[in-house]
């Protein structure tokens, strides 16, 4: 739905299912109760999550002629997509394979284009459309500094040849279109300050030398198309489980000229030991609650001293003896619960980060995504439609009031 602060919707992803018609048959399903109850009389953005098998079968026979005269029928449009999970991301076990095939692979490359392909065709005429990724890769694939920085310099190169596509996109159809790298806990791109670094110190370099001979481009034509392609996913979950400074990155991205494409809205766990001393073991038991098999939970510490121990997976953690004051879960649990018991949610970061976005915005596409549905601890599950009316209504709460 269209709201002053941006495009709201859900990301798609929550939705079982890999195929073209699994993913039709949950927007059918779904989508027209959610419409009904929080954008009757205006249409309403669909934050689109397509397999690589799915975006493969979208385009074969009348699939796409039959989808866009649903959207048309139903008083839907697609303007922003999830291509981060590229094969099964439900009923498996994901973990690190989200990342796979990652940003070294040609694989990703015609993933990637093929997804921003099929927008463009989807777009509503006068909008820009983006596409959330990878952050390169998984950083604990790479045993050296030498293979991380091979991986990064690979991964960079095919992220140009996407830049690359983009423009020409531009150029034949006036479209506008931006892959928004999304830093998350052990990727290569991890936090704010390292997708800066990469932008700035390789990206911008590799593609300054890249489009000055094959496009003809000045180094600062060549920096300004970089700028308008590769944007940054804002996922607050991810930043929050970092413990990084919202308006402070937000202002130096806004500084830099680097832009935010989308904001990913969504919740992870934390727990303040020092707010319930002697309850440590209750916390962990706690937490336990949540360690599911299915996806990662990195856990990311703050120790006494102020300092981050970082966790790779919850169990991890759980095993570890540390003297944090405090945890944060890479869990993306629903957004409308601040309180989990001995546990909350980092729900006051997402407040914060729509409170800037309202004052000042610095994107026009806003998207809910909590994809754990499926594996959430039985007292904390609703009906799933009814789960994505709640989180929609308190975001869109949060961003008029």
């Amino acid at each position: 739905m269209k709201l002053p602060a941006g495009h709201l919707s859900y990301c798609t992803n929550i939705h079982p299912g890999e195929t073209w018609t699994d993913h039709f048959s949950a927007l059918q399903q779904s989508f027209p109760e959610i419409k009904k109850q929080l954008s009757p009389d205006a249409p309403m953005g669909i934050g689109l999550r397509l397999s690589n098998v799915a975006s493969i079968e979208l385009l074969e026979g009348d699939n796409l002629k039959v989808f866009k005269e649903w959207l048309a029928q139903t008083g839907a449009y697609v303007f922003t997509m999830n291509g981060f999970p590229y094969g099964g991301f439900h009923d498996v076990i994901v973990k690190d394979q989200v990342h796979a095939p990652d940003w070294t692979t040609n694989e990703r490359v015609n993933y990637t284009i093929r997804l921003f392909n099929i927008l463009a065709l989807l777009l509503p005429d006068g909008m820009e459309g983006g596409i959330s990724t990878s952050p390169l890769s998984y950083k604990h694939w790479f045993d050296s500094d030498d293979a991380m920085a091979q991986a990064k310099m690979e991964a960079t190169k095919n992220i140009l040849q996407v830049v690359a596509q983009l423009n020409l996109i531009k150029q034949r159809t006036g479209i506008s279109l931006h892959l928004d790298i999304e830093p998350e806990p052990d990727g290569i791109l991890e936090t704010g300050k390292e997708f800066i670094e990469w932008f700035e110190g390789e990206l911008l370099p590799l593609g300054e030398n890249l489009f000055k001979d094959e496009l003809e481009l000045s180094s600062q034509q060549a920096h300004h198309l970089i700028k308008q392609h590769v944007n940054l996913c804002y996922d607050v979950c991810h930043f929050a489980i970092g413990f990084e400074p919202h308006q402070a990155v937000i202002n130096e991205l806004v500084q830099k000229e680097i832009k935010i494409g989308k904001i990913q809205i969504s919740a992870a766990l934390k727990a303040s030991f020092d707010a319930t001393p002697g309850n440590r073991g209750a916390i962990l038991s706690e937490f336990e609650k949540f360690n599911e098999p299915t996806y990662l939970h990195q856990v990311i510490a703050k120790l006494k001293d102020g300092s981050l121990q970082r966790y790779a997976d919850l169990p991890d953690a759980l095993m570890a003896t540390d003297d944090a004051r405090e945890w944060r879960a890479h869990f993306h649990v629903p957004v409308f619960l601040e309180n989990f018991g001995l546990l909350q949610s980092t729900q006051a970061d997402i407040k914060e980060v729509l409170g800037i976005q309202c004052k000042s915005p610095f994107t026009s596409h806003l998207e809910v995504e909590t994809y754990t549905w499926g594996v959430l601890p039985d007292a904390l599950k609703i009906p799933l439609t009814q789960s994505i009316i709640r989180e929609l209504d308190w975001v869109k709460h949060q961003l008029i009031h």
